[in-house]
């Protein structure tokens, strides 16, 4: 069956045809899937390369981005759980020391707004600026990452390969990074097949009856479209969580409470306290523990939650203000599985199990 995809071949745009979907070709570095919106992020000012795939895939899984080169990307992004922390409601970085916030999946990125969990950084490009410089992460400074980098030979020869010239720089490094991730793309789950109505995917009754009550109960409202997220910062009604952590303070350990309060860190609106990105749930079912702050470890643990914890604490999303004064979703036992049900056909395992994404071999470079 013809897929209609538009895939990006280093300069070259290609429509595919009668290729499988479970089939991508080994030098395909960028898919536009046909039913998935125009990308958000500027594809030709940074076009994927092999070199530089493989040079952004080599920096995602090495220590040395890290301040004792022991933390890398891939340390709290792993493949098989959409390139999260799995398990780990908080992740861990440098020194052991435990961050804030659970580790964000990276997939379809491309379509992104803003990243992390408050949209701090504006750009897929200086997202990997964030975890590098965070005290908690990487610990250091990127132009001493770029230093550290450029002093190997192995990286040297990498980086002229993908850009045509000697020289290890910043905006190097970062488009390389920003090269491979934009590479990992799913689309190819039993929920796409059936959009795209491959007679192939065919889904039971309770996963219809799911994807009726995932929209009928207001879920899509926030996981939207086929991406499932709108790109949104919500206050989704959780509980206040009170933490004692170090923090940091002129690079000087001291002990603190602390609250997240979300997108109000980067904005100091007082309207954007509470509020953290909406995340797409695709491949959900492999991404757990879930929340900004990982404390549900299940998708029934979540739909618990909507149906009976929410919270106001005045910037609560409308959505979740029933008109008969009620918190929250309503749902019974029966359309919480039902929902979940649902939930599972969004899992891609192609792109769980993607090769290409893999930690490379022969690893590391230097």
């Amino acid at each position: 069956m013809k897929k209609h995809l538009l895939l990006i071949l280093g300069l070259f745009v290609v429509v595919a045809c009668h290729k499988k979907a479970d089939e991508p070709s080994p030098e395909t570095f960028f898919v536009a899937p046909s039913h998935f919106p125009k990308p958000v992020y500027p594809i030709d000012s940074n076009v994927i390369t092999a070199a530089g795939f493989d040079l952004g895939k080599n920096l995602f899984y090495d220590g040395i981005l890290s301040k004792d080169s022991t933390i890398a990307c891939g340390e709290c992004h792993r493949q098989t759980y959409v390139f999260t922390h799995h398990m780990h409601d908080l992740s861990h970085g440098i020194y052991g020391r435990v961050g804030l916030r659970n580790a964000q999946s990276l997939q379809n990125l491309a379509w992104r707004e803003r990243f992390q969990w408050d949209g701090k950084a504006a750009t897929l490009n200086e997202q990997p600026i964030l975890p590098i410089e965070h005290p908690d992460e990487m610990d250091d400074d990127i132009d001493n990452v770029v230093a550290r980098v450029g002093r190997h030979k192995g990286y040297q020869d990498k980086f002229k390969a993908a850009f045509g010239s000697e020289g290890v720089t910043k905006d190097r490094l970062l488009k390389a990074l920003t090269q491979f991730m934009l590479s990992l793309v799913s689309y190819q789950s039993r929920y796409d097949k059936y959009v795209l109505k491959d007679a192939s995917a065919s889904f039971t009754q309770d996963e219809l009856d799911g994807m009726s009550l995932f929209n009928s109960k207001g879920c899509s409202n926030c996981h939207k479209g086929v991406l499932f997220t709108d790109e949104s910062f919500r206050n989704n009604g959780l509980s206040k969580f009170e933490r004692t952590k170090i923090e940091y303070v002129n690079e000087k350990p001291v002990l603190q409470i602390v609250v997240d309060e979300g997108r109000f860190r980067v904005t100091g609106n007082a309207n954007d306290k509470f509020k953290f990105k909406v995340p797409s749930l695709r491949n959900v079912a492999a991404s757990s523990p879930y929340m900004h702050d990982g404390r549900y470890t299940s998708l029934l643990e979540v739909l618990n939650f909507y149906d009976a914890s929410v919270q106001d604490y005045g910037t609560l999303d409308p959505v979740l203000r029933q008109s008969n004064g009620r918190l929250g979703i309503q749902m019974t036992a029966e359309e919480k599985r039902k929902i979940i049900a649902f939930l599972n056909t969004l899992t891609d395992d192609t792109f769980l199990k993607d090769k290409r994404f893999a930690e490379p071999d022969g690893f590391p470079v230097r």
